[in-house]
């Protein structure tokens, strides 16, 4: 198996690069069975979620990764869990949100898929 923190860290530049200047080329990183859960709603396939994420009500994003973590998840195909917690800066806005996502990569055709992503804003109590 590639060492997975290496294959987490480009995963996440790559998605969270392409998240902040066009949210619809993610697309092409979720299948037809890929799950997002979003601050708790389920929506099942890649173009219900590139529907969802370039709908999201926000001109300008940008994430500021604040840690990456990366795990196995299976004894027998080279997928991972990678955990991700950091700051989401919305609109120009001074104020970031924090936020936490976890994705579930898959390995296909000598690349990776989101097979499951949950993504939610942490709020403070």
């Amino acid at each position: 198996m590639a060492d997975i923190n290496a294959v987490a860290k480009q995963f996440t530049d790559f998605y969270y690069t392409t998240f902040d200047s066009n949210r619809g080329g993610l697309q092409s990183l979720y299948r037809d069975h890929s799950m997002l859960t979003w601050e708790g709603t389920p929506i099942l396939g890649a173009a219900a979620i590139a529907e969802k994420l370039t709908s999201l009500p926000f001109e300008k994003v940008q994430h500021k990764i604040t840690t990456l973590d990366a795990q196995p998840s299976s004894p027998s195909i080279a997928s991972m869990i990678v955990s991700v917690t950091g700051l989401l800066v919305v609109d120009d806005s001074t104020n970031p949100l924090q936020f936490s996502q976890v994705f579930q990569l898959v390995p296909d055709a000598g690349s990776y898929y989101v097979y499951n992503d949950i993504f939610r804003l942490n709020y403070g109590a």
